[in-house]
């Protein structure tokens, strides 16, 4: 009872800090000319918000190794959590004899969750923010990021806000490039050059500020990409920019896969925790 009371406490005095944080920033943000119009605080237990988020399911992209269910994402004490674990469950997919990398392998051996705002919430231009914290241990590949509503990939855009693996950060934007492949703006920073395990151990706040003329890449105020608007159209007979368009946004906790790496020695169950989600505009 005693350990159950001192939890509910706790709750609620990172509930009274969180708001007090979010007044300093929405009034220092509102010196810029932002005013904020959305979030997601993550403040009620159990399944994350349906007005905001949905899932993907399965086997998704990039070779990776996780299976993306809904069950796999839940709030707990006003914090979002995508949890990576390792189980074994028989592969809907499986084909035998298929070399299609969904298809080929009879089980699923690991499971994550992928949310995302699409057909739900999607803004274009503004300031996009995230607290969170990640675990950097080998083979996982947590991300913030978002995807043109319009358009498929990469002819819709992309934004990797907070992506990591193999040791790094990076902070990417994509547009179509030549022969149909993704032309990457891309810059990365070393989480041992930020502080190592003591700096991971730690929530930060990854944001990204992105208007008619730039998008602009942060972690704790520390600038990692600004990418001229006008460098981001499609190298295509359209010429489109497709960051002049609103974007929906994810977040997810992935594996292994194309950039991921060996998962080696990682324990499970391991997790991605995010404090909120927030959108600004002027």
């Amino acid at each position: 009872m005693k350990l159950k009371y001192f939890l509910s406490f706790s709750a609620f005095i990172l509930f009274v800090v969180n708001s007090v944080n979010a007044q300093q920033v929405a009034g220092k943000y509102a010196k810029e000319g932002y005013k904020l119009v959305w979030s997601d605080e993550f403040e009620k237990d159990g399944m994350p918000d349906a007005k905001n988020w949905t899932y993907e399911k399965g086997f998704v992209r990039n070779e990776e190794l996780q299976w993306y269910q809904p069950e796999n994402a839940f709030c707990k004490s006003g914090l979002l959590i995508i949890e990576a674990r390792k189980e074994q469950k028989p592969n809907p997919l499986f084909e035998e004899g298929s070399s299609n990398w969904r298809k080929k392998s009879k089980n699923i051996e690991y499971t994550s969750a992928c949310l995302i705002t699409k057909g739900l919430q999607s803004f274009q231009y503004g300031r996009f923010e995230m607290r969170g914290r990640i675990d950097i241990s080998a083979g996982l590949w947590p991300a913030f990021w978002t995807l043109g509503d319009n358009g498929n990939w990469p002819a819709n855009g992309e934004i990797d806000i907070m992506e990591y693996y193999r040791g790094k950060l990076l902070a990417n934007i994509a547009s179509l490039g030549a022969n149909k492949k993704p032309k990457w703006f891309s810059n990365t920073k070393s989480t041992e050059a930020l502080g190592g395990k003591k700096w991971v151990a730690k929530f930060h706040v990854w944001r990204m500020d992105w208007d008619s003329e730039a998008i602009s890449l942060y972690v704790d105020d520390l600038l990692l990409n600004k990418t001229p608007m006008a460098q981001l159209k499609n190298d295509d007979s359209t010429g489109i920019n497709p960051f002049m368009q609103k974007h929906y946004i994810l977040l997810d906790l992935a594996m292994g896969g194309l950039n991921g790496g060996d998962l080696n020695d990682t324990k499970f169950p391991n997790r991605m925790e995010v404090d909120y989600v927030r959108v600004y505009q002027k």
